[in-house]
């Protein structure tokens, strides 16, 4: 499958690249510093294109079978919650323009919900992580409205940081719109183990236009 995978660079979207080209996968990897892309593969083209760059983007998505974005405006960007917004419905807007029909965005954990409440909105909820939660709530209410694409949306388990060393264990468990929690209570998932459910969803497309997470 070709695949065009956006923020290949970053922390979840490495983890994806890998599990793509591992599983034969052809990938355009999409950033905005080809540099940071040591990996030496037949099957992988880097392309240096800024989101918000629509005609480029456009060109460079022509062709692929699906999108996966990673995208990710920067946790310590003061502009974050407007730059996440704008990023992700520039891309939406060139996948659709591409004729590409499948996107995957890989988004945050703040909207999944116990008892009905979203956790971005519950007290506790970490002040620094507040506007990229808020963020990715608010663009996935924007998708649920999009009629064209065949779109599916990831949030993370509550816990999902380079802290977590479980690695690849091969095993997560799904859910929808409520975290995934263990025997012990915790909603965890390695990032090796979120790559693996990002791409079991492309090969299999087992939530259209839905949004799911997934956890040990």
């Amino acid at each position: 499958m070709k695949t065009a995978l956006i923020g290949a660079s970053g922390f979840v979207g490495t983890a994806i690249l890998e599990e793509l080209l591992n599983r034969g996968h052809e990938v355009t990897a999409i950033v905005r510093s080809p540099e940071k892309i040591k990996i030496d593969n037949n099957n992988l083209f880097v392309k240096g294109v800024d989101v918000n760059d629509t005609l480029a983007l456009i060109e460079t998505l022509k062709g692929s079978d699906a999108v996966i974005s990673a995208y990710n405006s920067g946790w310590t960007n003061p502009n974050l919650y407007h730059d996440f917004i704008a990023g992700s419905e520039a891309i939406q807007k060139a996948v659709k323009a591409s004729g590409v029909d499948r996107l995957i965005v890989v988004g945050g954990a703040g909207s999944l919900e116990i008892d009905g409440k979203q956790l971005v909105d519950g007290p506790d909820f970490p002040a620094d992580y507040k506007a990229g939660a808020t963020a990715a709530r608010d663009y996935l209410t924007s998708l649920k409205q999009e009629e064209y694409l065949q779109w599916s949306f990831f949030s993370p388990a509550i816990e999902m940081h380079p802290g977590i060393t479980t690695g690849r264990t091969g095993k997560y468990r799904l859910g929808t719109n409520s975290p995934v929690f263990n025997e012990d209570g915790r909603s965890t998932l390695s990032v090796q183990d979120l790559a693996m459910a990002i791409v079991d969803e492309l090969e299999n497309n087992k939530h259209p236009r839905q949004r799911f997470t997934a956890g040990y």
